[in-house]
C-alpha cells in the first residue's frame, strides 16, 4: 500500500530540517491533534492518538535528501519517507511516502486513517 502527502515548500534549509528530524523529541510538535502519548527513545518514538493503538517508529536514515522512519514493530511492515529537495539556501521541497505490506483487510481498515495522518503531519511541516 502507497500513500503520498502533497509537495510542501518549507522555509528552511534541507540541512536544518535533517538536523530537526535527528532528534526523536522533535517529532512530538508534528503530531497531529489528539496526541494522549508521546515516548521519545534513543533511536526512535512511540505515541498514541485517539481512537488508534500506539505506534512505535524508528528513526532509520536522515539525509540532506530524505528521512526514513521504520515500524519499530516486527508484526508491521512500513515505512514513512520524507523526501525533501532543497530549493535555495532557505526553502527546501518536502512530500511525505507511505510504503506498507498489509493484508487486504488491514489495509481497507488503515487506508483512510493512515491518509489523514499524513496530511495532517505535511501542514504541520509546512508551519516550520
Amino acid at each position: 500500500m502507497n500513500l503520498e502527502g502533497r509537495k510542501i515548500i518549507v522555509n528552511k534549509s534541507s540541512s536544518e530540517l535533517a538536523g530537526m528530524l535527528k532528534n526523536p523529541q522533535d517529532y512530538k510538535d508534528l503530531m497531529p491533534e489528539g496526541l494522549q502519548s508521546f515516548e521519545a527513545r534513543e533511536d526512535g518514538f512511540k505515541f498514541g492518538l485517539k481512537g488508534m493503538p500506539e505506534i512505535a517508529l524508528k528513526i532509520d536514515n536522515v539525509s540532506d535528501k530524505e528521512v526514513v522512519l521504520k515500524s519499530a514493530s516486527s508484526s508491521l511492515d512500513f515505512a514513512l519517507t520524507g523526501s525533501m529537495n532543497a530549493l535555495n539556501e532557505n526553502q527546501t521541497e518536502v512530500q511525505l511516502l507511505f510504503d506498507g505490506k498489509f493484508n487486504p483487510f488491514i489495509k481497507m481498515m488503515v487506508e483512510k486513517p493512515l491518509q489523514n495522518f499524513i496530511n495532517s503531519l505535511t501542514d504541520k511541516i509546512e508551519q516550520l
